[in-house]
């Protein structure tokens, strides 16, 4: 009899704070405005390039919760190459991606009706380069004549080579370009299969590592191709145009995770270990180092993200001036700068 009393009594108790509870009006909108309280949207997320240290801040997003707090559950997929990440996203099969801005331009101005846009900057100078090892015979842009260079089809380093190439006083049809992978370049360039490998200024301390002590060449693109911004985050037309708060919720997370990472390199790089297990800490940790100056235009005071039209209407005439791009192509049909962050 004890013990029914009691189930009673409990049951008139919950009942009680259910009804308090759904009289009170402000906690409940409270609740439904927090993003944590609701289920999370699961989104399909693509790195522009392998999983290298420079790509960590988006497993650094997802372990510091930065993505769940936003409202999403982040599946991360290592990209290969800005074309590759570009069809991807149209297609509708993962819903953001990052790309080398350079290189969406030149898809932009092939096809101008591509339904993709740029919603933020990684980074905010370009970090296209070529790396040879020392001993291979290439100390400047001219000495690639005659060499081989492996780099995948869809890579902004292969596609903006002839622009590169031009400015240099290079003749690109004496070079020879060989397909690969993104996590097999630099044992390809070590092996001495090629001569030089397309990669990002940051990833010198990752050859040196997979060199085994050999020390890199760096042929930075921004030498001869001056006002060109570097990664940035894309999402279709049509995702930023109808739900723009979704987009920069998902943005602002991102770029929460890469000022950590910026900030916290080495923990980053352990970060990035412990989702993908053949990372190498110290060279990931390095590439985080050497990306900062690239994240943060020094003493501009710019957000990290920000992208100027002005800038971008450079990047533009630089590559229609080159001929890499036809004419007529304007920045607001490149990026959202409803949904970007402003400088």
């Amino acid at each position: 009899m004890r013990r029914f009393t009691r189930t009673v009594a409990a049951a008139a108790l919950a009942t009680a704070l259910a009804v308090t509870a759904g009289c009170t009006g402000s906690d409940n909108s409270q609740e439904s405005n927090d993003p944590g309280a609701k289920s999370l949207e699961k989104v399909t997320y693509l790195t522009g390039f392998g999983s290298f240290g420079r790509e960590a801040y988006a497993w650094v997003a997802k372990e510091k919760g930065f993505f769940k707090e936003a409202g999403f559950d982040v599946e991360i997929q290592p990209g290969k190459g800005s074309l590759a990440v570009i069809q991807t996203v149209v297609g509708e099969q993962a819903d953001f991606g990052v790309i080398d801005m350079t290189g969406g331009l030149l898809a932009k101005g092939k096809d101008k009706s591509s339904e993709f846009v740029v919603v933020a900057a990684i980074h905010q100078r370009t970090m296209t380069a070529i790396i040879a090892l020392e001993g291979s015979g290439i100390g400047n842009p001219k000495d690639l004549e005659g060499k081989k260079v492996a780099d995948t089809p869809g890579s902004v380093v292969r596609n903006l080579f002839p622009t590169y190439a031009k400015l240099a006083g290079v003749d690109a049809s004496k070079v020879t370009w060989i397909n690969g992978q993104p996590q097999t370049l630099m044992g390809t360039l070590a092996s001495g299969s090629v001569d030089a490998i397309g990669q990002f200024v940051v990833g010198k301390p990752t050859v040196e590592t997979v060199a085994k002590g050999k020390k890199a060449v760096l042929l930075p693109y921004s030498d001869v191709i001056t006002d060109l911004y570097g990664n940035g985050l894309i999402t279709t037309v049509k995702a930023a145009k109808e739900d723009p708060e979704r987009v920069k919720r998902f943005r602002e997370a991102l770029l929460k995770g890469l000022e950590y990472s910026i900030a916290n390199p080495k923990e980053a790089a352990e970060i990035l270990k412990k989702y993908e297990a053949q990372t190498k800490v110290e060279a990931a940790a390095a590439e985080l180092e050497l990306m900062a100056a690239f994240v943060k235009s020094a003493g501009s005071g710019e957000a990290i993200g920000s992208l100027d039209p002005s800038r971008v209407a450079r990047s533009i005439a630089i590559l229609a001036g080159a001929g890499a791009i036809p004419a007529g192509l304007t920045p607001e049909e490149f990026i959202d700068f409803n949904v970007a962050p402003k400088v």
